[in-house]
């Protein structure tokens, strides 16, 4: 219910309407002309079926009946609060010695031994 609620309310199914209606034409179109031309004919608009004009009546007066109602609009007015912020405690900003970290840190290399003169 839920899910055709959703479905109906964003206009879906105006849109699945709408892909059965090109795929008819399409298929009308590609019985008497060629590929090119049949996509052009279902897609200028100029050559709309039986079921196209429905949808577009449809959308139109669903758009009329939609504007009926001007006072249901939902309006959301700005709540004026006091934010605070909160630092961190003292405690938690102390930095602790890391004994691994002395352990894995990088030791500068030692010179090589240098030979005694003969």
């Amino acid at each position: 219910m839920v899910v055709l609620a959703l479905v109906l309310s964003t206009g879906l199914h105006w849109a699945a309407l709408q892909t059965v209606a090109w795929t008819t034409m399409f298929a009308s179109n590609l019985q008497s002309d060629s590929f090119v031309q049949a996509v052009s004919k279902t897609f200028d608009g100029q050559h709309p079926c039986c079921l196209c004009k429905a949808i577009a009546a449809a959308k139109k007066s669903g758009k009329k009946s939609a504007a009926v109602l001007p006072g249901l609009k939902m309006e959301f007015t700005l709540v004026a609060g006091k934010i605070s912020l909160f630092p961190p405690a003292p405690s938690a900003l102390v930095l602790k010695n890391d004994i691994l970290a002395e352990f894995f840190a990088d030791k500068p290399p030692l010179p090589p031994p240098r030979s005694l003169p003969v």
